[in-house]
C-alpha cells in the first residue's frame, strides 16, 4: 500500500509544487516510486489549472527537477480522506487546513519544517514577491 502525501501552500504555484517535484525526484532516485503517491494543492483558488510559477520551474530545473506537468488545484474535502499526510508550508496553511478538515478525517496535518527541525525556520517562506526561489528549493 502506498503512502499518500499532499503538499500544500497558498496558491499551489511556488512552494507546494516545488516540494512535490523535489520529493518525487528523491523518491524516484531511490527507486521508491512504488511506495508513494505524491501531489500538491493550494488553500486558495487563485491559480487553478495554471502551471507552477515560471521562476519556480526555472529554479527546479537548475536542480534537475521538472515541474512543467503540474497544474495548480485547490484542496478538496476528499483530500482529507485520501491522503495519509498533508504537509503545509506555513502556519496560515495549517490554520486553513484545520478549519476545513472534516472531523472524521484520519490524515495527519503537519508543517514541512517539522520534519526538518534544524533549519532555524518554522515555515517555508513564500518566494512569490521576494524572489527567494533558490532558498525555498533548498528548504524543501
Amino acid at each position: 500500500m502506498k503512502t499518500k502525501i499532499l503538499f500544500v501552500c497558498m496558491g499551489n504555484i511556488c512552494r507546494s509544487p516545488t516540494a512535490e517535484g523535489s520529493f518525487r525526484s528523491i523518491v524516484s532516485n531511490q527507486d521508491l516510486s512504488h511506495c508513494f503517491e505524491i501531489d500538491s494543492a493550494g488553500t486558495h483558488a487563485y491559480h487553478i489549472g495554471n502551471p507552477p510559477d515560471s521562476r519556480s520551474q526555472q529554479t527546479a530545473r537548475k536542480y534537475g527537477v521538472d515541474l512543467s506537468n503540474q497544474r495548480a488545484r485547490q484542496v478538496h474535502e476528499s483530500d482529507f480522506y485520501y491522503y495519509d499526510h498533508i504537509i503545509a508550508m506555513d502556519m496560515d496553511n495549517i490554520q486553513i487546513l484545520k478549519s476545513i478538515r472534516p472531523t472524521d478525517s484520519q490524515s495527519q496535518i503537519k508543517l514541512l519544517l517539522d520534519y526538518l527541525p534544524n533549519t532555524g525556520f518554522k515555515s517555508v517562506p513564500d518566494p512569490y514577491f521576494e524572489g527567494k526561489f533558490d532558498e525555498v528549493f533548498e528548504m524543501v
